[in-house]
């Protein structure tokens, strides 16, 4: 079976570097972290929780490695896998950014277990930010498919219901990103919670509601034809 995102030496070269990056920061990490490292950090920046070296030094890697192969085959089990052939190109930068935003976090989570000074509750958001800002870019470009996107009775329904559920989705997840970004210029966990809630409700709930809302408008017109 053809596999219809057609990957190649072109697609695949930026994701292969990363994960070979990722391979070999950790087995450096491994070779030079102490026997305990800081796995997990709370709204403040603090550390919460402790892992093994071998935990810290893998886990990221394997994961990245396990993303990849999920992104690459995926696309063979969807029942519209012709649509992909429309959004090839975004597809593929889709899979970089994530791969990307994995490998630096790893990076971060790396360096301070090896003890140098990081800003955790810095770093963190602004990455995720930016993630929210790229992958929003792309939304416009997806098309109706069965794992990618802002996947809905409605959108799935119909071709319309898509194109604008993911139009809207393109601005919605900017400023859901900037929010997650805006959640470094206050201490305190509280704005930064408050600030949380509020963009991934507006991803989470609205775009949903907002394609209800536009299926049953299309609904409407349609029978008053």
């Amino acid at each position: 079976m053809l596999n219809p995102i057609k990957p190649s030496c072109k697609t695949e070269w930026r994701s292969v570097l990363m994960i070979l990056a990722a391979v070999a920061l950790s087995i450096y990490f491994y070779n030079n972290f102490p026997e305990q490292v800081p796995i997990h950090w709370n709204f403040q920046g603090d550390v919460d929780n402790y892992g093994s070296a071998a935990f810290g030094a893998f886990f990221l890697p394997a994961l990245i490695i396990l993303l990849y192969i999920f992104f690459l085959f995926l696309p063979i089990l969807d029942p519209r896998q012709e649509r992909y052939g429309e959004f090839i190109s975004s597809y593929h930068l889709m899979k970089d950014i994530i791969i990307f935003s994995l490998l630096f976090i790893f990076i971060l989570v790396g360096l301070v277990g090896l003890g140098y000074s990081v800003d955790i509750s810095f770093w963190v958001p602004i990455m995720i930010g930016g993630l929210f800002v790229a992958i929003g870019s792309i939304m416009r470009q997806v098309k109706s498919n069965w794992f990618m996107g802002i996947r809905t009775p409605w959108t799935l329904s119909s071709e319309t219901v898509w194109q604008k559920t993911h139009q809207l989705a393109s601005k919605v997840m900017a400023i859901s990103g900037l929010l997650i970004a805006a959640t470094v210029l206050k201490p305190g966990a509280g704005f930064k919670i408050a600030l949380l809630v509020i963009a991934i409700s507006i991803v989470a709930i609205g775009l949903p509601l907002y394609s209800y809302i536009i299926f049953h408008q299309e609904k409407k017109v349609s029978s008053n034809k």
